[in-house]
């Protein structure tokens, strides 16, 4: 009886593995040599914009927390740089923490192109003094949000700001370098 058994077992057990590994072969995965490169590039557009909206929504869990001179940690307080780093970082793409760091890596864009997750500089001349991370580019305006010395982590139109539409200097796609 339990040769029966065991004889029964393996002729259910071998087809059962088969199935799973000519499952596995068969995959079609985002690198099938199938796709056209239009597809491709569709995808990988697609997906960048996901990522660029999930970066922005990310950033707004921290608005309200304090401004911190040299700060990098929601328990302590964040600098603009220091915040923009810290949430880039969160989605696995490491810049410095330093703003004029920043201002040197990715592809300078125009203002006017600027999508979620972008960096705007701002400053005199060409000297970078503050860097904020773009949570959308609207009609109205770009909006961005950044730690500011006087109210902390907050998000604001600068395309309408008194204050910060004359400083801004440039603007770089860290993205897609």
């Amino acid at each position: 009886m339990i040769r029966k058994t065991s004889k029964l077992l393996i002729l259910l057990v071998i087809p059962f593995f088969f199935l799973l590994a000519s499952c596995s072969s068969t995959s079609r995965g985002y690198n099938d040599s199938s796709w056209s490169s239009a597809s491709r590039k569709k995808l990988d557009r697609g997906v960048k914009k996901e990522l660029r909206n999930d970066i922005a929504k990310h950033s707004r869990r921290y608005k309200g927390i304090k401004y911190q001179y040299a700060g990098k940690s929601p328990k302590t307080g964040f600098d603009c740089s220091g915040f923009t780093s810290y949430v880039m970082k969160k989605f696995n793409i490491e810049i410095p923490s330093v703003s004029r760091s920043q201002a040197i890596i990715g592809k300078e864009i125009p203002i006017k192109r600027v999508k979620p997750g972008d960096l705007i500089f701002f400053g005199k001349g060409r000297k970078v003094t503050h860097v904020a991370l773009v949570t959308k580019n609207t009609r109205d305006g770009v909006f961005v949000i950044h730690s500011t010395s006087s109210k902390g982590i907050m998000e604001q139109n600068v395309s309408k700001s008194n204050y910060w539409r004359p400083k801004i200097l440039f603007a770089r796609d860290i993205i897609t370098r």
